[in-house]
């Protein structure tokens, strides 16, 4: 092999070394999974965003799926961080978790509907289909139409949880979405229907209903008032490391909590 030759081929070498040390060429080791819980998402999303102002070489990959399926990505390992926005159960409890905020939920119908507050009795009572019309809440004489989110959701399993109770169980008759966007957009666009989603998510296209006489809102979940509200969780197989920790320090961080706060979320 001649000398030229061989002194093209180590600069060749040395160049193409030198571009696999790039942030882009790094693959997996600059790259975070976080995937679940539709509900948690678009607040990850926009933490991600944030994160990477200060750490531009690492890459935040936001996915849903739901809670249920963020937590079996933790247990398999198949994503460095999962999503929950329901609570773990005794066989989930194995993982590593810490909650990084707390979200009201909200009942939400169309704000052309008269109804601004009904007991959880009355909303059981919707759910299960055994009141079926607005008039028998002081509505209108309309046909309620129930939207909930599909099993498996953290939303739907803090529904259960809190509103139905062990005993009672959502009508098969309700409309099944799978996102709060998605049943936030139905309710807007429906007077006679009824919904939950993240209070963090409600906006002018929805009505918060009132439970019992009180408003749904930040500073009544923060005072105890107000009961309907789950976790917000991240969780791992195993306590996270490198890129993974720095952005779950970061969430928890006071910038983190500040921007999960303005978002309509309530800090830890």
């Amino acid at each position: 092999m001649n000398v030229l030759y061989l002194k093209k081929a180590i600069i060749i070498s040395l160049l193409i070394l030198s571009i696999c040390l790039l942030p882009s060429c790094r693959g997996a080791e600059d790259r975070v999974i976080a995937a679940g819980s539709t509900s948690v998402q678009p607040y990850a999303e926009i933490l991600a965003e944030e994160f990477a102002l200060a750490y531009p070489d690492t890459e935040i990959d936001i996915q849903g799926g739901g809670s249920a399926a963020g937590i079996t990505a933790a247990q398999s390992g198949t994503a460095e961080i999962g999503m929950s926005s329901r609570a773990l159960k005794d066989d989930e409890k194995g993982l590593w978790v810490v909650e990084i905020a707390k979200d009201g939920l909200a009942v939400i119908i169309n704000p052309a509907n008269a109804v601004s507050d009904l007991t959880l009795e009355q909303i059981r009572d919707i759910y299960t289909n055994d009141i079926v019309n607005w008039g028998e809440v002081d509505g209108s004489d309309a046909k309620i139409h129930i939207i909930a989110r599909e099993e498996g959701s953290g939303t739907r399993s803090a529904f259960e949880d809190l509103v139905m109770g062990k005993d009672r169980l959502i009508t098969p008759k309700a409309i099944i979405q799978g996102s709060n966007g998605t049943i936030r957009q139905l309710v807007a666009g429906d007077p006679n229907a009824i919904g939950f989603i993240s209070l963090g998510l409600v906006d002018g296209t929805v009505k918060a209903l009132r439970l019992g006489g009180v408003e749904a809102s930040k500073e009544n979940v923060i005072s105890g008032s107000y009961k309907l509200f789950r976790p917000f969780l991240f969780l791992a197989e195993r306590e996270p490391e490198g890129p993974a920790k720095q952005f779950i320090d970061f969430a928890l961080s006071e910038e983190g909590q500040r921007i999960l706060s303005n978002e309509g979320l309530i800090p830890e």
